[in-house]
């Protein structure tokens, strides 16, 4: 069975610096995409940043120049650096992974989500 599990959130001042991270396990044949994604309440679930297997990247405008997003094959982890964080990117940050478990098809598989609160 996959699972994905994040950590890393937390309370913040604005301006602050958090980094997430998801470690993605389970029987895996290959891993093609690694994301982030976040959403607040009575807003749309926003696709933060997302990292393709051979690691090209993609950002939402919202974040570009303040988060960064990497990955570690060996270790099935994706990362998420925040920094010069704002009120805004207050929400529940949710992991995605577009992989083949073994003896299955590919999917989309999701994490729980860690929470990110950033105080003014």
């Amino acid at each position: 069975q996959v699972q994905l599990v994040e950590s890393g959130g937390g309370l913040v001042q604005a301006g602050g610096s958090l980094r997430l991270s998801c470690v993605v396990s389970g029987s895996i044949s290959s891993i093609n995409s690694m994301a982030w994604y976040r959403q607040s309440p009575g807003k749309q679930r926003e696709l933060v940043a997302s990292i393709a297997a051979g690691g090209d990247t993609t950002y939402a405008d919202s974040v570009k120049g303040r988060f960064t997003i990497s990955r570690d094959n060996a270790k099935n982890t994706v990362y998420l650096q925040m920094s010069t964080l704002t009120p805004e990117d207050t929400a529940n940050y949710v992991c995605n992974s577009r992989l083949i478990p073994v003896g299955y098809t590919l999917g989309d598989y999701w994490g729980l989500g860690t929470r990110v609160i950033v105080s003014s």
